[in-house]
């Protein structure tokens, strides 16, 4: 996971695409919120902000 990071880092910093930074942090925000909502006492919280 880490020499990922690394990659995805590099390729940023060289090609000049530091905009895709904060869509890959809300992707993995989003993505960690659904791991979230599978359980059922926060479901309920979930949905009332959404």
């Amino acid at each position: 996971m880490g020499e990922f990071l690394r990659d995805l880092w590099q390729f940023m910093r060289v090609r000049k695409k530091f905009w895709l930074l904060p869509l890959i942090l809300v992707l993995v925000l989003l993505g960690g919120l659904v791991v979230i909502s599978q359980q059922s006492a926060l479901a309920s919280l979930i949905y009332t902000i959404f």
